[in-house]
This record gives C-alpha cells, sequence and structure tokens, in this order.
C-alpha cells in the first residue's frame, strides 16, 4: 500500500481530469523527458487526457498497482559541495498522484535515475543508477531510499518476477544480470547477458529472460536455472526498445539506426519488420489492445501499431520533448 491515502484514480478520476479519462481503458503514461512533464493517453482513442508538470527531465516511469501514483525518475543531478560523500542525495524521484493531477512528494536519491520498476505489492520502487553502479530501493510507505545495491556496471533495467521475490538487473558494462532476492535484498549471482545487456523483459512462465544488447544489434535468449545465454538472435544494428507482445511468443524491437520496428517470433525465430522513421526509440505493448506504442528519439511523436499486421494505425503528437519509458494503467 502507498503512504499517502486518497481516493482511488479510478474512482476520483472522473472529477478531477474529466470524464473522458474516466472511461479509458488502459491509460498510458508517458514521461517526456526535456519535456518537464508526464501525460496521460487514453489508449482506446490515442489521444491525450492530461499533462501533470512539476517533474524535470523525466526517463523512467510506473505506475502502482492501484493506480493511485506515478513515480518518475529524473536524469538531472544537482551539483554537490565540494567534499560531499559519493552517496550523497542530489538526484530525485517524483510521485505524481494522477487523480490529483501534480507531484505529491519527493523522494531524493544518489545518482540520476535510468529505469524504474516496481514490486507487485506496490510498496518498494528499483531504480537502476548506471553512474553509481547499482540500483536504489525507494519505500513507498515512508517516502525514503531503505536500501542501495551495487550490481555491475552501467545497469540499466530490473524486471520482478510476479511474486515478489526476485529481480533482475541489467548490468551492460559487464555482459552481465543481476540476480536479487527480495527477502534479504542481496544479489545471490550473475547471470549471463550477452555483450552488453541493457532493456530486459521475462517470458509469461518466468523461465525465460529476453536481454537486448543494443549496440551488438541482438537479443540474447537467457534461461533463467541455468544462467546461461541459450540462444542470440540477431536483429539489426542500433536497438533500442523491446517489449513481449499479447500472445507472449512475439517481441518486438526498435533499431534506430535503420528506422524500422521489428517483431521476433519466438517460436522459430523468424522476424518481420516495417519502416518507422526518424529513430524509433522505447516501445510498450498496450496489454489487451493488440497495439504497440513507439516513440521517437528525434521527433515529439508516438506511432500507433498493430501487433498483428505492423500496420501503423495513429499517430499521437506530444507537447514536449520525446517519449521514454511508458507505464500502463490497465
Amino acid at each position: 500500500m502507498t503512504h499517502f491515502r486518497f481516493l482511488s484514480w479510478a474512482a476520483a478520476v472522473a472529477f478531477t481530469l474529466g470524464s473522458t479519462l474516466a472511461v479509458a481503458a488502459p491509460t498510458v503514461f508517458i514521461p517526456l523527458g526535456a519535456g518537464n512533464q508526464v501525460i496521460a493517453v487514453d489508449a482506446a482513442t490515442h489521444r491525450i487526457t492530461a499533462r501533470f508538470t512539476g517533474v524535470v527531465n523525466a526517463h523512467g516511469l510506473v505506475i502502482t498497482p492501484d493506480g493511485e501514483y506515478l513515480v518518475a525518475g529524473s536524469l538531472q543531478e544537482t551539483t554537490l559541495p565540494a567534499g560531499s560523500p559519493p552517496s550523497a542525495p542530489n538526484s530525485k524521484l517524483y510521485l505524481v498522484h494522477p487523480a490529483h493531477g501534480h507531484v505529491m512528494s519527493t523522494i531524493a536519491v544518489s545518482g540520476w535515475t535510468h529505469h524504474q520498476t516496481i514490486t507487485p505489492d506496490g510498496r518498494y520502487v528499483i531504480s537502476t543508477h548506471p553512474t553509481r553502479g547499482g540500483i536504489s530501493v525507494a519505500d513507498l510507505q515512508t517516502n525514503q531510499v531503505v536500501h542501495t545495491i551495487k550490481t555491475g556496471p552501467a545497469p540499466n533495467t530490473t524486471v520482478v518476477t510476479r511474486d515478489g521475490k526476485q529481480a533482475f538487473v541489467t548490468n551492460s558494462g559487464n555482459g552481465t544480470i543481476s540476480q536479487i532476492d527480495l527477502s534479504s535484498w542481496k544479489v545471490t549471482r550473475q547471470l549471463e547477458g550477452g555483450p552488453a545487456p541493457e532493456h530486459l523483459v521475462m517470458s509469461g512462465d518466468e523461465k525465460t529472460l529476453y536481454a537486448l544488447n543494443a549496440s551488438a544489434g541482438t537479443v540474447s535468449v537467457v534461461a533463467v536455472d541455468t544462467g546461461k545465454v541459450v540462444q542470440t538472435h540477431k536483429l539489426g544494428t542500433k536497438l533500442h526498445g523491446l517489449d513481449i507482445g499479447d500472445d507472449g511468443q512475439t517481441l518486438f524491437v526498435t533499431d534506430r539506426s535503420a528506422n524500422k520496428l521489428l517483431a521476433l517470433n519466438l517460436r522459430d525465430g523468424t522476424q518481420r519488420a516495417i519502416d518507422l522513421a526518424p529513430a524509433p526509440y522505447h516501445l510498450n505493448t498496450i496489454r489487451g489492445t493488440g497495439k504497440v506504442y513507439v516513440t521517437s528519439s528525434s521527433n515529439p511523436i508516438v506511432w500507433v501499431v498493430d501487433q498483428k499486421t505492423l500496420a501503423v494505425t495513429g499517430t499521437i503528437a506530444l507537447p514536449a520533448g520525446v517519449g521514454h519509458q511508458m507505464a500502463v494503467m490497465p
């Protein structure tokens, strides 16, 4: 449960943000980086229904399971006085209350944050800190960082198992994936991840990890039980976004340099692709809609793509900045 107690998103949004957002299911929240805001998009109409300001250079974003809070990490660091310890906080997490429409609180963290994830009970937000070589764990009951854990050089993305017992963190600087026991908050082993793993997703049965190696242009298939790379798929040249489709058997990947969105069939290894320009970037499959949202790293736009046909069915013009790690509220 989160620290603050207000009306739930579903109940409160009707009178705070209007009827359009109240009936939207799901809602996609997109941080706009240097645009210094987060927007809400109705996935039924692909229209922007709300804008939340007061966040600074937000890149990573998660939503609590009850929909009460958005937690956005910032790429900005403040300058610390000379002689400050390395662990001194110099960045923030922003807690946005969607129904109230603004930032309710902040949590101080050490080092800018790249991506966020949240435990299934909604209590802990895990942030990767690439320049600090590890993750921070913020407790939403106390609004404080309660753990900092060294994982490896340049940690990028974290995934958590559905039972909330294990987390996996990619370390792009040494080609590993750290497994963390969330009862002790300790690293228990290092799995292989490919040459430089960044974005990460897990199979539905939680037996397999798919790690994207951006500069190598590959996706590494990692068996959780052995911790070994069991297969490598060559997809492109400069990859970035990664997510798994509604069917559980298709990986969607962006290739920024080739201006393509790729779909990899995990059953037989076949690939499909469409041209998206310029510079397709982050992506999220919007569960239950059959759609993929794809941002551009150079233009303020989101492409809406059909998962089955790869046809572009719409576009969303962003009010500022470019889109980064999206959060979806069913």
